[in-house]
């Protein structure tokens, strides 16, 4: 009779199993050596950048893959009109975008209340109030997809 017939060789089985599919999963993690986290930013340097279109309004894109960040996480405008992008990188991961209410020098209620995989979406509003404006997806937050919009003063 083979080793792996019966209750307790299906169950070393099934657990040999398990532990294969957890170190595979493992791996697709985004740690800090480099992994597939950090290729997004690598692949596209102009996330963040601010730029002004014809109309004098600031535009700049942010990212959101599945690993709950935002890519980058922080970015400077000046006081005024504010046309925001987030893209969806992800595969499989639905997102928000908010900033985070009470936590700026200034309320600012627009906001992408879901954003799918894939998605891209934009929005406009106006800033006056220099400072750190903190943003999150309130989906991730407790996962630590958040970041800071600096009004430069």
């Amino acid at each position: 009779m083979s080793a792996t017939r019966g209750p307790a060789g299906r169950g070393r089985a099934l657990l040999g199993g398990l532990l294969l599919a957890a170190g595979l999963l493992a791996g697709c993690g985004s740690g800090d050596d480099g992994g597939p986290a950090a290729a997004p930013a690598a692949t596209d340097p102009s996330l963040g950048t601010v730029t002004v279109a014809e109309d004098g309004v600031q535009e700049v894109t942010i990212q959101t893959p599945d690993d709950y960040v935002f890519l980058p996480d922080a970015f400077t405008v000046a006081p005024g009109r504010v046309r925001l992008t987030v893209e969806s990188t992800a595969t499989q991961a639905t997102h928000n975008f908010r900033f985070t209410p009470g936590a700026g020098p200034e309320e600012i209620a627009e906001e992408i209340p879901l954003l799918a995989a894939g998605e891209s979406r934009t929005i406009e509003f106006e800033v006056t109030a220099p400072g750190e404006h903190p943003y999150e997806c309130s989906f991730h937050v407790q996962l630590g997809q958040t970041g800071v919009m600096t009004v430069s003063g």
